[in-house]
């Protein structure tokens, strides 16, 4: 074989079944295969897998979409109506923990000012899913203040293992300081109950001139977001300026340090962000750090021997660096990295684990695309 093919041959190579065309790619300790399993959506976000392994898909114009595990589209209608600007629109889509009895899903998005001032604030709401249909759609949480920036609407959810759930919501993009005030939701994890109310037991309920919603600070625009559903550890990851994003362990009352603290540069001049300092007493420093940048985006665990050697790996999707980032752990400590299907799939918007151990993952474009990764070998 001509020497320059070689290593081309050794890393990609193709089958087609009679479903969809699959690739079939090396990575450094396991072989894996990518298949399509859907297309056309328009700048997907937010991707949740049911238990008949159907899929929900949010698209940042306003469609909440359902896909059969066959590929087949439909579109529910009854989602919110959205404020679809720049970064925002439909964002999140979480289904509830009793999902099969109660039929009730989570969506956050974009939500207009009713005064008419044209800015947009970051919602929760929740509708009941029957006969293909989203109904009885109510919001349960708006945060405080409505901005004039289309940007950093955080939006990723999760629960905790007390049936509580985790919102971010992003500082905004005009004015990062937001990030530290703690009577602002911008820039925050929050966490609520079931209801989109604030639980007794959050680390700043009582206090003076703080929002009781707020569980952390000091945040960007938290884009990953996961639980360990055993030992209830949460990690996030976020994006930073130009360069700096993050892997962050989560601690009940932390303050993760933006804009104080960066890693990151600023995007016109590229000096330090803010202030010269790089970490600072109080602050938590993240786990690990892009630079440059990947713009994380959707985070899983695998917590099962599915994929062979990546058992208790991180998988985080990457939006610029279009790739999918594995990341080992040992004692806590991010030990080693690969990228996985760089500028193969493109910008990876969000990514799930299905029961079976397979990865989901969506792309972020004008024709985005649901694709299934699965070990071969």
């Amino acid at each position: 074989m001509n020497k320059f093919l070689a290593p081309l041959a050794s890393f990609i190579l193709f089958w087609v079944t009679t479903a969809q065309a699959q690739e079939l790619s090396r990575t450094e300790y396991q072989t894996i295969g990518v298949e399509k399993v859907a297309d056309g959506f328009q700048h997907p976000w937010s991707l949740a897998i049911l238990s008949d392994g159907s899929f929900l898909i949010t698209e940042r114009p306003g469609r909440l979409t359902h896909v059969s595990p066959e590929g087949q589209i439909r579109q529910i209608p009854g989602a919110p109506e959205v404020r679809a600007i720049n970064q925002g629109g439909l964002l999140e889509v979480l289904p509830h923990p009793n999902f099969t009895e109660n039929r009730i899903l989570y969506l956050t998005y974009s939500k207009a000012d009713p005064n008419g001032s044209g800015n947009t604030a970051t919602a929760l709401a929740r509708g009941f899913l029957i006969n293909d249909e989203l109904i009885a759609v109510e919001d349960l949480f708006v945060q405080d203040r409505y901005s004039s920036s289309g940007r950093h609407y955080g939006s990723k959810l999760a629960w905790l293992p007390d049936g509580t759930l985790l919102m971010s919501i992003g500082d905004r993009g005009t004015d990062p300081p937001r990030a530290q005030d703690l009577n602002d939701h911008a820039g925050k994890l929050l966490r609520l109950t079931e209801l989109g109310q604030a639980p007794a037991d959050n680390p700043f309920v009582g206090q003076a001139d703080v929002k009781p919603e707020i569980y952390t600070y000091g945040h960007r625009n938290i884009q990953g977001l996961i639980v360990d559903s055993e030992t209830g550890e949460i990690w996030a990851t976020e994006h930073g300026p130009r360069g700096g994003d993050e892997l962050n362990l989560i601690t009940a009352g932390g303050n993760y340090g933006w804009p104080v603290v960066t890693l990151g540069r600023d995007y016109r001049t590229e000096e330090q962000f803010g202030t010269s300092r790089r970490s600072a007493p109080g602050m938590i420093n993240p786990v690990t750090e892009w630079t440059p940048a990947l713009a994380p985006s959707g985070l899983v665990y695998l917590k099962t021997d599915h994929f062979g050697p990546w058992e208790g790996n991180f998988l985080a999707g990457g939006l610029r660096a279009e790739q999918l980032r594995r990341l080992v752990f040992e004692n806590g400590e991010v030990v080693h990295q690969e990228e996985i299907l760089r500028d193969a799939l493109g910008r990876i918007r969000d990514a799930r684990v299905a029961p079976n151990g397979d990865v989901f993952v969506i792309t972020d474009a004008e024709n985005g695309a649901l694709y299934r990764i699965f070990p071969a070998n």
